[in-house]
């Protein structure tokens, strides 16, 4: 669901967009809607909205002066100016200072659903960026994903992790360390899924998913070259296995592993 917040000192304007644009069919709701910049910056603050709609000149602080406070304090959206024929050339000029986009007052309703339409990609970026930073931040890998705890008093266990540590870059499978320890490929699953809660293929999955985090982190490898590294048969199991641990895909992890390194 996409927050919007709606800031515009035009009280029929602002109630109408509140009221008559039919937020839910573009899996949005507005969560604040003020008359002024002032009140507007309190309810960014207080909502962290994805999307801020705002006019540009109105008493008390004006929807720029706004934009520019809310930046300064780190806070993130998307910005959508409110606009006249009168200050169209200003709102045009304000696309280049970062803002999405504007809208001619009073709002055209199929303007509005192709900007949010477009917005809402941006969103679902800027979450995806957002998801792979925090996993960089953790630590480029160290309790990125939770793998089973590894203490155990098997033999049989404490050999597979031991094999997994050393040999996950090959296509290592149960039934070799099967044939390896002298058991049934059964009986090791079995054991193993007892001891640990996943299956082998599953634990093998994930370690070498955090493999791949520490090796993307570095920002010397490839995506194809990290799937070779990691022992996946190929790039597109790699780019399925990878989401499904991380729920963002190794290509958006290493962009955004690459922007915070930058910042650093």
């Amino acid at each position: 669901m996409i927050h919007v917040v709606i800031v515009e000192d035009e009280e029929i304007l602002r109630k109408g967009l509140v009221c008559t644009v039919d937020w839910l069919s573009m899996d949005a709701v507005v969560v604040a809607d003020c008359e002024n910049g002032e009140a507007g910056l309190d309810a960014i603050k207080q909502f962290k909205p994805d999307i801020v709609f705002t006019d540009i000149k109105m008493p008390v602080m004006g929807g720029l002066t706004m934009l520019e406070e809310a930046r300064k304090q780190g806070l993130e959206f998307i910005s959508v100016l409110l606009t006249s024929y009168s200050e169209f050339d200003y709102a045009h000029k304000a696309i280049s200072l970062g803002v999405f986009d504007y809208l001619l007052k009073p709002v055209d309703d199929e303007k509005l659903a192709e900007v949010m339409k477009r917005a809402a990609g941006r969103i679902e970026e800027n979450r995806q960026h957002q998801q792979a930073a925090e996993l960089v931040s953790a630590g480029a890998g160290e309790n990125v994903i939770t793998l089973v705890n590894l203490k155990t008093d098997n033999p049989y266990i404490k050999y597979t992790f031991e094999q997994v540590e050393k040999r996950w870059k090959e296509h290592l499978s149960l039934e070799t360390l099967a044939d390896e320890l002298h058991v049934s490929t059964s009986y090791l699953s079995r054991v193993f899924k007892t001891e640990t809660g996943c299956t082998f293929l599953e634990f093998v999955n994930k370690y070498r998913v955090q493999k791949a985090v520490e090796l993307l982190s570095t920002k010397q490898y490839r995506v194809y070259e990290v799937a070779d590294m990691t022992g996946f048969s190929d790039y597109k199991q790699f780019h399925r296995i990878f989401k499904e641990y991380t729920s963002i895909s190794p290509t958006e992890f290493l962009k955004s592993a690459g922007a915070v390194m930058r910042v650093q």
